[in-house]
């Protein structure tokens, strides 16, 4: 009876050779899952996938001026939301697509190909001159740039089951990451030629493509990434998986309950668990976007128009600084905190902080000095910090609700819709921060006030969906024995 437990039985019985995912599975049975490597692949790639998607956002202001499309000073923020929104136009459109490849080819090839377009698009993006060159530039990135669902998949099974948080905690970080140093990276390394005069000389090619080194940066970071993709492990089986072997695999433990027979071909549409946390998800995905845009064009615009006035450098001081604070809470906090509160209530805790922290941006307009400085910083710091927390919450509700084999379709999914509404975010977040910029001497929410308190409402619609019986979440088959 003993031999029967030994490791090289199981091998036999579970593991098949050369198949990349039972090589996973072995790992995360041995408990070699959880190293710095494994960490590492997931962090540099959501990385490289997330700095394009906003790192335009602090100069692009001065881009969109620069194509002399806006008839107005007051009108450039809604031109510049349409340029944000064309990279989610492209990946609402393709994603269920990357989905059903990454479940059908392995997530790894996807990745590749995601990777690659950043090197291509992004890179021809800051070399353009024109508004809708910019507009197609996006939205070709965001169709080509597939690997955000297969990499939250991917969180999910390079791990064991008690390590999921890790993984996903792992994935929301650098995304948050990236949509902090993003805009950072674009606020230190657009024109360049205007800040750093002994580097890049006037009349230079830096002078005549301004917004090409952020851009440049960026893709050649990215182009080292794909080349270290080689190495990366595929976690999808190459075989069939029979239902009785899925949970011993998924979870690197050695038996499994027969009993507890998971549905194979389940329809995900009436995955309530699923489909109720991606909805969720996406009302505060619009608020995210929205936020992230908004607070880059507000606080560049000048003071006669309710803003700060910020250089894209400062803008860049801010993000860089919150950045380093996510990657700590995210890495060193998030996943004890989250043991004990469990994602929803989290979540909940983390939205209904939010509201009075966003709501005070407009007053910062009356600040000068150290006074604003510090305040700004404060605020930006945990506005950031609580959407990771909420964003990472839901990345495990999403994964947990689906078996292996669905999580590429189930994130294509949920993919599609949130770019679907980060369509939404950046567009309408432009075009009311166009019409808050018209109205500030009106009696009721002048200037800035309005576009905040608009920004609160959808973050409190939002939090009451995380609220019962909406947003509901699968127990996994080790919670249900409890």
């Amino acid at each position: 009876m003993e031999d029967f437990g030994n490791q090289p039985l199981l091998k036999k019985q579970h593991y098949h050779e050369n198949c990349p995912g039972c090589k996973v599975d072995e790992a995360k049975e041995l408990k070699k899952d959880v190293t710095f490597r494994n960490i590492f692949n997931i962090w540099m790639v959501v990385l490289c996938s997330t700095l394009p998607v906003a790192s335009l956002f602090p100069y692009l202001y001065f881009m969109v001026n620069d194509f002399h499309i806006a008839k107005t000073e007051e009108d450039i923020s809604s031109y510049a939301g349409y340029v944000g929104s064309a990279y989610m136009v492209g990946r609402a459109l393709t994603s269920i697509f990357w989905g059903m490849v990454a479940d059908r080819y392995g997530r790894k090839p996807v990745v590749v190909i995601g990777i690659i377009s950043v090197v291509i698009f992004n890179t021809l993006f800051g070399l353009c001159t024109s508004f809708w060159t910019a507009i197609i530039m996006r939205f070709a990135l965001g169709g080509l740039n597939g690997l955000l669902g297969p990499m939250k998949a991917y969180s999910s099974e390079i791990f064991r089951e008690e390590y999921q948080a890790l993984g996903q905690s792992t994935v929301a970080a650098a995304w948050g990451v990236g949509l902090a140093f993003g805009p950072a990276l674009g606020g230190y390394l657009a024109q360049p030629v205007q800040k750093y005069p002994n580097i890049f000389p006037k009349d230079s090619f830096w002078d005549k493509f301004p917004y090409f080194l952020p851009s440049f940066f960026v893709s050649a970071m990215a182009l080292v990434v794909a080349i270290s993709c080689i190495w990366l492990p595929e976690t999808l089986h190459n075989h069939k998986v029979s239902t009785e072997e899925n949970e011993a695999l998924e979870n690197g433990t050695k038996e499994s309950d027969k009993n507890k027979m998971i549905k194979k071909d389940e329809n995900l549409l009436r995955n309530w668990p699923l489909m109720s946390s991606i909805i969720v998800y996406c009302v505060f995905a619009i608020h995210d976007i929205a936020f992230i845009e908004i607070f880059s064009l507000w606080s560049v615009s000048p003071r006669r128009l309710g803003g700060l006035n910020f250089e894209t450098n400062d803008v860049g001081n801010v993000l860089a600084l919150s950045g380093i604070a996510i990657i700590i809470f995210q890495l060193g906090i998030y996943q004890s905190v989250q043991k004990i509160c469990g994602s929803i209530v989290l979540a909940r805790i983390a939205g209904v902080l939010s509201i009075p922290i966003l709501q005070s941006f407009p007053f910062m307009t009356n600040l000068s000095g150290f006074a604003l400085n510090i305040s700004i910083y404060s605020a930006v710091i945990l506005k950031n910090l609580l959407i990771e927390v909420i964003s990472t919450g839901l990345y495990i509700l999403q994964n947990k609700a689906v078996d292996q084999h669905q999580r590429g379709v189930a994130n294509g999914i949920c993919l599609t819709a949130m770019s679907t509404c980060k369509i939404i975010g950046p567009a309408a977040g432009g075009a009311i921060l166009t019409w808050s910029q018209k109205r500030m001497h009106a009696s009721f929410l002048p200037g800035p006030h309005l576009v905040f308190t608009g920004l609160n409402i959808v973050e409190g619609v939002a939090l009451l969906l995380t609220l019962k019986p909406f947003l509901t979440e699968r127990k996994t088959p080790s919670e249900q024995l409890y």
